[in-house]
């Protein structure tokens, strides 16, 4: 056996050694706690930085917490994506599995519309009662 993994080691282009050790090392990024990561920490923070102020820094557990969350979203999206029959799965089926997220700032925007749409209308009742309360009022002093 050891034989053939050396044949097949030979057999490889330097380019397909280098994407192999570069695939090895974004398969699992270990913390110095031991705590298995499934994203490369620079890769994470690189996104993070980017929407974050220059001068705000990040701490390790955010990091960390900030990766178990993708993994967990990662884990969400996929199980969508498994309930399809399909073997292979497309862009068709990513978006069905990200569906519901995509829409989270749509229903929030109609959340807001719908509370102020709400308050308005306790204005209106709040209008009401005083013209009620006037009227009630004035019947009161006449009689």
């Amino acid at each position: 056996m050891a034989k053939e993994k050396k044949k097949e080691e030979h057999a490889k282009t330097p380019e397909q050694a280098e994407d192999e050790k570069q695939a090895e090392s974004y398969q699992e990024e270990v913390t110095e706690e031991g705590i298995r990561l499934a994203f490369p920490e620079a890769a994470v923070v690189r996104v993070m930085r980017r929407y974050l102020d220059k001068e705000k820094m990040i701490k390790k557990e955010t990091k960390i917490m900030m990766n178990k969350w993708l993994e967990s979203m990662c884990a969400a999206v996929s199980k969508t994506m498994n309930e399809f029959p399909y073997v292979m799965m497309t862009k068709s089926e990513f978006k069905e599995g990200t569906r519901v997220y995509d829409h989270l700032k749509d229903f929030d925007k109609e959340k807001q519309r719908i509370l102020a749409h709400l308050d308005a209308m306790k204005k209106d009742i709040e209008k009401l009662e005083r013209d009620l309360g006037k009227a009630e009022e004035d019947v009161m002093e006449m009689s």
